[in-house]
């Protein structure tokens, strides 16, 4: 952690560690670098002049013949091709197989049961109150890889699972951990165990969103439903917390024909259109009660990054029908807003990068988080802008890569910073195992074909391995700019969910996880469309 860090998070008297927490630390991270609070985007005026269509359109439960179709729900591990397919490049993906083995086996003989491994410790540690956050993140991996044990000993280990405990739950991180990774499961397999549980855990996140505005608090503690914000956020609750639940939410009632889910993230998703800032770029605090924004801060960054994910993703996952045509006229504002206010050229080297904004201030520091954008771009790519957007998804996958390869490692920092002259400098110099870059260079192979794209995800995934291996699972690194390279103590959960997930993919054929049949959440947990009317 650097000095900075640390001393912002002694200031703001916030306890977990940057590993235990590593995407609501990012959001702190940012949190303290600026604040300008006290303005207040709330002119419903700027949804109507956006042309934005109205909110329609409520779900019955979807059957197993809909959800399935006519063959009925899958077998256990039907998402496994246990020879070389047309497309596999099968060498590689065995290497990331075994990858994930040696993952899973470190953590299994370590820390089965806590949320993430230390491997230099060789124990575990509980950094999401216990859950087994690896262990339901590992899931769907498991399943698509076809590691029937694993699947098997996760399985018994979910059965006994519990949700009633005194713990304060990151509303926004158990969504996408543990109720997004057990729908996945869900629909990868049929088992309604999954199903029960991810209800299970929803309803006890549910409190969360009693709040006068609907907009969920930050926390909730899974017992009492007592929810809060954290002091770091000055009581209020961030964008990309409140505003990515509804991939999962959405997919419940979808399931369970109970509409409480939905209606619940959908009244989050009508205060965002009423409160539409011109632009279309939302600040980054909003409070609970008054839904009020409380900051001039905008960022595809940490603390906004999903909530624009998500736009686009619940139009998918609705089958692009009317009844969603909402989020899709959201994001393509917001498109509009990004590409022409935040995008900019670095110099020497032209590389494309989307900066941040505080007030009227750009801010030419980019987070590795912000490398999930060019995926995002892709999946949006339709229509007059198709062409465009390609290109620019290929700009930026290129600058993204070029934050790996011009590290002495191999891998990229956690954040940089553009300057004339210089392309870009490290500006937090540790690496956490993230996957943003391979997920974006994932949908660019899916997309183009072009060989390119695989070769950079093996050069990506080499140096992970060269550099991160242990000898129990992976741990990231204090700092890419050195070799040798000095580990940290912690596997994120998210390098079997989404790292791991990513590159076995793009090695992959494209049947597996075909895109027109799943979308995958913000932890790479793949939920599979089924259209709303």
């Amino acid at each position: 952690m650097s000095a900075a860090i640390e001393r912002n998070r002694a200031a703001a008297g916030h306890g977990a560690t940057q590993q235990q927490r590593p995407k609501q630390v990012a959001h702190q991270r940012a949190a303290n670098n600026a604040r300008d609070s006290g303005a207040v985007y709330a002119n419903t005026a700027n949804a109507q002049a956006a042309n934005l269509s109205p909110w329609t359109g409520s779900l019955p439960l979807v059957s197993d013949a809909e959800l399935w179709g006519s063959g009925g729900a899958p077998s256990p591990l039907d998402w496994h091709t246990p020879t070389a397919a047309a497309g596999e490049d099968s060498e590689r993906l065995e290497a990331v197989r075994e990858a994930f083995l040696h993952s899973w086996d470190g953590y299994v003989e370590a820390a089965y049961g806590m949320d993430e491994l230390q491997p230099k410790s060789a124990k575990g540690k509980n950094s999401f109150g216990g859950l087994g956050a690896t262990v339901i993140d590992a899931l769907d991996t498991a399943i698509i890889m076809g590691c029937e044990r694993c699947v098997e000993k996760a399985r018994a280990w979910i059965a006994g699972l519990s949700f009633d405990r005194q713990y304060d739950a990151s509303t926004f991180e158990t969504t996408i951990r543990v109720v997004g990774g057990l729908i996945a499961a869900y629909d990868l397999t049929g088992d309604k165990l999954y199903l029960d549980k991810a209800t299970e855990c929803a309803d006890h996140l549910m409190p969360a969103f009693n709040t006068e505005a609907g907009i969920p608090y930050n926390q909730v503690n899974l017992r009492t439903g007592k929810g809060k914000n954290p002091s770091w956020t000055q009581r209020s609750s961030t964008l990309a917390e409140f505003g990515t639940e509804q991939l999962e939410f959405v997919a419940l009632t979808q399931r369970t024909g109970d509409p409480k889910y939905q209606d619940a993230v959908e009244r989050v998703v009508q205060v965002l259109r009423d409160r539409m800032p011109a632009d279309g770029l939302y600040p980054l605090y909003m409070n609970p009660n008054t839904a009020l924004f409380t900051s001039k801060k905008v960022s595809f960054g940490a603390m906004g990054d999903s909530f624009y994910e998500y736009l686009l993703k619940t139009w998918i996952a609705g089958g692009k029908t009317p009844a969603v045509g909402l989020y899709k006229a959201m994001w393509d504002k917001t498109m509009e807003g990004m590409i022409g206010t935040l995008f900019k050229r670095s110099s020497p080297g032209n590389l494309l990068y989307i900066a941040e904004r505080n007030g009227n201030k750009l801010v030419d520091k980019m987070d590795h988080l912000a490398c999930f954008v060019p995926g995002m771009l892709l999946l949006g790519s339709e229509g007059p802008n198709e062409e465009r957007f390609l290109q620019l998804a290929k700009d930026f996958t290129h600058t993204c890569v070029e934050m790996y390869f011009r590290q002495p490692t191999g891998l990229s920092p956690e954040l940089v910073k553009f300057r004339e002259g210089d392309d870009f400098v490290s500006g937090a110099h540790h690496n956490l195992l993230r996957p943003e870059t391979v997920e974006s260079v994932f949908y660019l192979w899916r997309r183009t074909g072009d060989p390119m794209y695989r070769e950079w995800a093996w050069r990506i995934f080499q140096a992970f391995q060269t550099n991160c291996r242990a000898k129990l699972g992976y741990a990231g690194l204090k700092d890419v700019r050195h070799t040798p390279p000095q580990q940290d103590d912690t596997m994120q959960s998210f390098w079997l969910a989404e790292t791991l997930k990513y590159l076995y993919l793009t090695f992959s054929d494209s049947a597996v996880i075909p895109l027109d049949k799943f979308v995958l959440n913000t932890e790479a947990h793949p939920i599979r469309i089924t259209p709303r009317a």
